[in-house]
């Protein structure tokens, strides 16, 4: 006689509303209007806390659909890169991302990218429009982006990660970038440099830039050494920038023995191209960066940079866009990081200053 197979185990039951409703001893819309987070929804704390408990204890989920139609909310947060391009090259971005992932899912949400190309600046629009994403972390926007001032008029969740033009909007982002461009050129100076070359990380349009640039600027002017434009480059947040931004400055014999780069990528590829022309880093050229991103720390030689901590800029917008969502008025609504200089052997500290 044959071996019958043995029988078929049958999934558990997935357990329901009305079992949720039963327990807490509750209708079924109560549960419906507490786990589904409806604004507005007049239920008192201790009967909120009877029918999550139940939840709990049931293992009760409600539907992601069921959720989003109940309360009129997608669960998604949205993070604005704006300029596509920097999605692809800037090391801040991941370290943001993985911040902002972590309280997203604590509360809940999803995160979704939305990366702006060139052609198309405002495309972004229609994820809000279409209703796709209940609220926006914009990470450095751009000068004079009139769809974010509107959005912000229109009192839509928004937060800026970044330097902002746009008023009564909650911003994180580091202490004055001024100040930290400022330390990083006047501790260059400290050790004896008086021809510091400067590569920023994008042009005007972006305000973070602009302000590193004037605190290297007011370094200069403070130490009584002059502003040369020719030791002036424009880069793009990449390392490829970096590097061609290092070979033109190399190859117009500027004549200088330091190089303020105004973030850690563009840093690491101009040093790539100092290696490349036998130039010791930091003998013949020392090199301070922006930002101490994680690889900074493993450069050759490790980078001295001005610290931006980038996972925290992303939690703190997380928590305060979830606020916002929930029509809470978040605890701070301008968060600003200390700034701190990381010392370390790029830019030739152990050794003796410069005479």
């Amino acid at each position: 006689m044959a071996k019958q197979p043995p029988p078929t185990k049958r999934p558990a039951k997935r357990p329901t509303s009305f079992e949720v409703a039963e327990l807490a001893g509750v209708s079924r819309s109560t549960v419906s209007l507490v786990l589904n987070g409806v604004p507005k929804a007049n239920i008192s704390q201790a009967t909120q806390q009877r029918v999550l408990e139940a939840a709990r204890a049931l293992g009760y989920v409600p539907s992601a659909a069921g959720r989003t139609l109940a309360s009129g909310r997608t669960r998604t947060l949205g993070l604005l890169i704006c300029h596509a391009e920097h999605l692809r090259v800037d090391a801040f971005i991941p370290q943001a991302l993985f911040g902002l992932n972590q309280v997203s899912q604590r509360y809940g949400f999803k995160v979704i990218v939305e990366a702006v190309e060139e052609p198309r600046p405002g495309a972004y629009l229609e994820l809000v429009r279409a209703k796709q994403v209940d609220g926006l972390v914009v990470l450095n926007p751009r000068r004079g982006d009139a769809q974010l001032s509107e959005l912000a008029r229109e009192g839509f969740p928004l937060v800026i990660m970044g330097a902002s033009e746009i008023p009564e909007v909650c911003t994180v982002s580091s202490r004055d970038n001024t100040l930290g461009a400022r330390r990083a050129v006047t501790h260059l100076i400290a050790l004896g440099h008086t021809r510091i070359a400067h590569i920023s990380y994008g042009g005007l349009e972006y305000r973070g830039a602009e302000e590193r640039f004037e605190g290297y600027r007011r370094a200069l002017e403070a130490a009584g050494l002059p502003f040369e434009g020719a030791l002036v480059r424009e880069g793009d947040y990449s390392a490829e920038s970096g590097f061609s931004a290092m070979a033109s400055l190399l190859e117009a014999g500027a004549g200088f023995t330091a190089l303020f780069a105004s973030n850690d990528t563009v840093a690491l590829g101009a040093m790539a191209a100092l290696r490349e022309r036998g130039l010791r880093i930091p003998e013949d050229v020392a090199v301070v960066g922006y930002d101490d991103i994680p690889l900074a720390a493993f450069a050759a030689p490790p980078l001295t940079t001005v610290r931006s901590p980038a996972l925290e800029h992303g939690r703190l917008a997380g928590e305060m866009l979830v606020s916002l969502i929930r029509g809470e008025r978040p605890e701070r609504t301008q968060v600003d990081f200390e700034l701190e200089l990381v010392v370390r052997a790029s830019c030739g500290a152990a050794s003796p200053p410069r005479r």
